[in-house]
């Protein structure tokens, strides 16, 4: 399998991963320029011609993922970086001696984990909502209970996103088994399932955000409804509704789905 091949694997998985490629050689070294391998957290894929060399490489990378898996409000952007290292018997080793003679330039690339958002209810907001989050980098998981509203992603222009279409009579089932961190947009064509997704929603934990389409009048409704099923004021209170920018009006559903994904890019960074 090559590093492309590993990476689009690890992309599907959603395992970050750090891309470590040997820009320039100078002199003598274990491989050629463009030896490329692919580091994750527990793993190794391919190499760079191993001793301190690789070791020293695969230690950086692995500081970079623990850095951003340990920022848990969001602020860490890993970003590419140069090593250079000397491969002579005088140069700093950690990991052994390396007598090749040559020095080295190590590019290390971070490979995230896309963000991921989940829309529920492929009305027309949906539609338009899909269409303009599909030319993103991201995960998009796409989900309603009518498979005649799933095909019209057929019309999609070929989209940048991994786009995952999920028919199911009962959304919940989708829900569960959404990557954790997934931002959810609760916006179907009955306010029954609504609530419903909001209460699942609630009960599984471990989201990015849960929005709810609605005006403040629904949204009151389902707050009281919520807080009556069990679920305390302060967790309710994390669901958004209504969604999208304020200051930015308008009912038309290009509008709004406009609005919303303008919030939710800002909230991903």
């Amino acid at each position: 399998m090559t590093w492309m091949d590993t990476t689009a694997e690890l992309r599907k998985a959603r395992v970050p991963a750090v891309l470590v490629t040997l820009a320039s050689v100078r002199g003598h070294a274990p491989r050629e320029a463009g030896a490329k391998l692919i580091a994750t957290a527990d793993d190794l894929y391919g190499t760079i011609g191993g001793g301190n060399l690789e070791m020293t490489a695969v230690t950086r990378a692995r500081e970079i993922l623990a850095a951003a898996a340990d920022s848990a409000s969001g602020e860490y952007r890993a970003e590419p970086e140069m090593l250079t290292l000397r491969l002579n018997d005088k140069a700093p080793a950690k990991y052994g001696r390396q007598c090749c003679g040559g020095e080295v330039s190590v590019l290390l690339e971070p490979l995230p984990v896309p963000a991921s958002v989940a829309i529920f209810g492929i009305g027309n907001i949906g539609l338009e909502l899909t269409r303009i989050l599909a030319r993103h980098d991201i995960d998009v998981h796409v989900s309603d209970s009518r498979p005649e509203h799933l095909g019209e992603l057929d019309r999609l222009e070929p989209p940048v996103a991994a786009i995952h279409r999920e028919f199911a009579v009962v959304g919940e089932e989708v829900l569960v088994g959404l990557p954790a961190g997934t931002h959810v947009l609760i916006m179907t064509h009955d306010h029954a399932e609504d609530l419903h997704l909001c209460d699942a929603a609630l009960t599984r934990g471990g989201l990015g955000s849960i929005g709810l389409i609605g005006s403040s009048a629904k949204w009151q409704r389902f707050r009281k409804n919520l807080i009556a099923e069990g679920h305390t004021p302060e967790s309710v209170d994390t669901i958004d509704c209504p969604i999208g920018l304020p200051d930015l009006p308008g009912k038309q559903p290009a509008t709004i789905a406009l609005s919303v994904a303008a919030d939710l890019l800002g909230r991903m960074g």
